[in-house]
């Protein structure tokens, strides 16, 4: 169940980046809320799964444990997914 609970935090943080791209920076304003969301709620899976345990963000003892560092590294990870599309999006129109 922390495995879930953390996937659920790593989703909201990358969805929270989406919201403030779109929101605050003006970033994707062409896609919609909904899609720079989703966009940033895979990002921060993408971050919290794959990304922060490059980092040591999370040793095999305590997998299921929260840590703030890997939430950080899921935030940051959906904020760079976020500009990458925004710039595919820009450059190639989709």
């Amino acid at each position: 169940m922390p495995n879930m609970m953390n996937t659920m935090l790593w989703a909201i943080a990358g969805g929270t980046a989406g919201w403030i791209s779109y929101s605050f920076m003006d970033l994707n304003e062409e896609r919609g809320l909904k899609t720079v969301i989703a966009i940033g709620m895979f990002g921060g899976f993408l971050g919290g799964k794959l990304v922060a345990p490059l980092f040591g963000a999370g040793s095999a003892v305590n997998s299921g444990d929260f840590s703030p560092f890997t939430l950080f590294i899921a935030f940051a990870s959906a904020a760079a997914v976020l500009i990458v599309s925004s710039k595919v999006h820009k450059r190639f129109g989709f």
